[in-house]
């Protein structure tokens, strides 16, 4: 995903209302802009911080400069939760994802399961449906360690039983976790700030919804898949069946 053109670089002075940030351009002008992420952001709105913002000059916008990518523990992470469905979309026909890009037809934001709509549904003739939801990470606080989710999260929890039912329907089921960062090689579930989640993501595993995560590398110009990381989570014996006859899930 190539940025229409090159981002602004400024320091970070303080983000707000979650949704707002302030900062001082490289020529000293102070500005307010938007911040396309809702989430916690956590480790990642330290004032004094280096960041790159995107310029908008649509006249129905309110803030012409908007959060795109923040230096922490000497790396750039990208914040802008409506990228990754994009980045995701690229790394299936990379062929980073399992054997994704070899489905015939892709289709965004398609409704499923309770009022749901799943990010990416692929068809194929011969392998039938696959459901791809996609979770921005950029959450790390041990090196080389990612972790999801960064705050807890019952859509989350919601997203993961849906995709255990589309299996038992029938069908293939994929989270995909898309790290915005590129100093990571693992991805975890983090059970302390969620063990909501993370009882979610055992059940899922157990019912056969598939786990993969894909890292970025980032620059002012451009944020694009690099390749897949380690889900690092325990391996589960899949308890739909007896114990005598029962497989391990590999991922």
């Amino acid at each position: 995903m190539n940025f229409s053109r090159p981002l602004v670089p400024a320091t970070l002075l303080q983000r707000y209302k979650r949704f707002l940030f302030e900062a001082d351009l490289a020529d000293g002008t102070r500005i307010t802009g938007s911040c396309p992420n809702t989430g916690s952001m956590r480790g990642l709105t330290t004032p004094g911080s280096a960041v790159w913002l995107s310029e908008h000059d649509s006249p129905t916008r309110k803030y012409r400069h908007m959060l795109e990518i923040v230096e922490a523990n000497g790396t750039l992470v990208g914040i802008n939760t409506g990228l990754p469905n994009r980045i995701a979309e690229e790394a299936i026909a990379a062929g980073l994802v399992s054997d994704l890009h070899t489905y015939e037809t892709l289709r965004r934001e398609q409704r499923y399961g309770r009022n749901s709509r799943i990010d990416i549904l692929l068809s194929d003739p011969a392998k039938g449906l696959a459901y791809v939801e996609v979770k921005n990470v950029h959450f790390s606080r041990a090196k080389t360690l990612a972790e999801f989710p960064d705050s807890p999260t019952q859509r989350g929890a919601k997203h993961l039983d849906e995709l255990g039912d589309m299996v038992e329907a029938g069908h293939r089921a994929i989270m995909l976790y898309l790290v915005q960062r590129n100093d990571c090689g693992v991805l975890r579930i983090c059970r302390d700030l969620d063990p909501v989640y993370a009882r979610a993501f055992e059940r899922a595993a157990q019912r056969g919804v598939e786990a993969y995560a894909i890292r970025c590398a980032i620059s002012p110009f451009e944020i694009v898949p690099a390749g897949a990381m380690i889900v690092d989570e325990p391996v589960l014996a899949d308890l739909r069946k007896p114990p005598e006859t029962s497989k391990v899930l590999e991922w």
